[in-house]
């Protein structure tokens, strides 16, 4: 799969601050960057959480505006996720283990009641699937119904929200099921309104393993950004100082390879 993205951020900020970029679409396995350019100077570069991705720190001046190009091909095998198992918890990696924690956004604790009592009849993969199609089937997605200070706890209580929270959700879900799970920022192309995306890798089976309970990211189509406990580790701008949308935009294609 052969991917297009596009994306173009433009703010005004109150006074000079730092800015932490990230939207550059990662390099590994899965997914490799044919082609790419970002417009920021004077920028230092850093990577991402669990180093997955890049990230930019960069001085804004009264105006803070970044165009980024890339064309990256997709190779990520792809197995269903009601067959995977959750194998036993003592035999996991540190790098797993670090995200069966409750996180900012992200706390089990008041999931276990829902996801004992929904779906403590299925186990690994056939779990996550279950939980997965809960939310899609009872969250109403609302641009309205949350924001930077709302929880994985809160958007249960609304069953509303944005891609965040869907993901937050799924994730809270999972590890209360003791499944190590993480938050994703990615692009995919079937996202409606197109924007920068977030969907949840869950650890099953010896691997990560993306699932979308938005229903709209493909993840044979999905191009990650980077990963994180929850929003707060990998929000693709992060401003230390008040800043003002003007415009921003996000455009992601399939290319039909002839």
């Amino acid at each position: 799969m052969l991917l297009r993205i596009q994306s173009h951020l433009h703010y005004t900020t109150t006074q000079p601050c730092s800015v932490l970029v990230q939207i550059e679409a990662a390099h590994d396995a899965h997914q490799t960057v044919q082609s790419s350019s970002i417009t920021l100077s004077d920028d230092n570069i850093i990577a991402g959480q669990d180093g997955v991705g890049t990230r930019r720190w960069v001085q804004s001046g009264a105006k803070f505006q970044c165009d980024y190009n890339a064309v990256v091909q997709i190779n990520r095998p792809i197995e269903p996720i009601h067959g995977l198992i959750r194998g036993p918890l003592h035999t996991l990696p540190s790098d797993a283990t670090a995200y069966l924690m409750a996180s900012r956004y992200c706390q089990p604790e008041p999931f276990f009641d829902i996801v004992g009592s929904q779906f403590g009849n299925l186990s690994g993969g056939a779990r996550i699937a279950a939980m997965s199609a809960w939310i899609k089937n009872n969250f109403t997605y609302d641009i309205s119904a949350s924001n930077a200070l709302t929880s994985a706890s809160d958007s249960l209580a609304q069953k509303a929200g944005v891609c965040r929270d869907y993901a937050h959700v799924l994730i809270a879900m999972a590890r209360a099921a003791a499944i190590p799970a993480r938050f994703v920022s990615c692009y995919a192309p079937d996202v409606s309104p197109q924007d920068f995306h977030a969907v949840t890798e869950v650890y099953l089976d010896g691997a990560w393993h993306i699932v979308d309970p938005t229903g709209m990211a493909d993840p044979a189509k999905t191009v990650r950004i980077g990963v994180g406990h929850d929003a707060a580790d990998v929000s693709f701008m992060t401003s230390f100082g008040w800043m003002d949308l003007v415009a921003q935009t996000v455009n992601v294609t399939e290319i039909n390879v002839q």
